[in-house]
């Protein structure tokens, strides 16, 4: 199948976020998309400290959501987008949407390791999702699953996914600028395509707050696509038959020992790196 990722900086204007994904719809469509994936935080994305989110959060069948999938159903194309969820008992949770053809929800994630990492604390202003059997999508005789920006540094969260069924990735992310975290994203995001033989599709914001470099790699570690720095579309032919093809040659999902289950949260040992 073709799938395509696309990048851009989102602002402070929902509005004008929408107005931009409109666009990135658009060229994803035109180039021949099956499903289009967009960055965590496409609703509202700044600097301000994370409770900002509890003013601007929407519902999923609010006006951000409500947008993007009358143009989902306008071109025929699925989308994977991440927003800020109003949540009536508490802090907004940073959730992904996946939407299918005609502009339905076909599933949802709420994003479970919240970014309390480098002197930033998202759980000052979000709630963590709950650890759920995962909803999964099917197109094109592949299975997705979803993950969300800092969930790329605990290797469980992505074999969870497998777990349940998962042969592709979709990462969508606001990966923020830093010492070390270009590298961080390109290795990481490649470790988990390699240890899972699964296909990693990302999309990540760009700067001013974000890296940018949404990359696509497939279940070698080979990076099949990479968008650089600029906002825009990338596509790539995701392929069930390279899958078997890898999962034959290193079948490390079957030689594992271990398991996966959820863990009851720990208090931290370290102290927290001040901002």
């Amino acid at each position: 199948m073709r799938i395509a990722s696309g990048q851009f900086s989102a602002g402070t204007d929902p509005q004008r976020n929408l107005g931009q994904i409109l666009q990135l719809m658009t060229s994803a469509a035109r180039g021949g998309a099956e499903l289009l994936v967009l960055p965590e935080s496409s609703l509202y994305a700044g600097n301000e400290p994370p409770a900002v989110l509890a003013r601007v959060a929407q519902p999923l069948d609010g006006p951000f959501i409500s947008g993007i999938a009358a143009s989902a159903r306008d071109l025929q194309l699925p989308v994977v987008v991440g927003t800020a969820e109003a949540n009536p008992d508490g802090f907004p949770f940073n959730t992904l949407v996946a939407l299918d053809a005609s502009g339905a929800v076909q599933a949802t994630y709420r994003k479970v390791h919240l970014y309390d990492a480098f002197g930033y604390r998202e759980s000052s202003g979000t709630t963590p999702g709950v650890i759920a059997k995962p909803q999964l999508l099917d197109l094109a005789g592949l299975r997705f699953g979803m993950l969300t920006c800092y969930d790329l540094r605990f290797p469980e969260s992505a074999r969870h996914l497998l777990d349940a069924g998962a042969d592709v990735l979709l990462l969508p992310a606001m990966w923020i600028v830093g010492p070390g975290k270009e590298d961080h994203w390109n290795t990481l995001v490649r470790a988990r395509a390699i240890e899972n033989t699964a296909y990693v599709v990302t999309a990540n914001q760009t700067g001013p707050l974000a890296t940018g470099y949404s990359i696509m790699v497939d279940p070698f570690g080979v990076v099949i696509a990479n968008a650089g720095e600029a906002s825009g579309v990338i596509f790539s032919e995701l392929s069930a038959e390279r899958i078997g093809v890898v999962r034959a040659r290193v079948p490390s999902l079957l030689n594992r020992r271990f398991t996966v289950a959820p863990l009851e949260p720990q208090p931290c040992r370290v102290k927290p790196e001040k901002a």
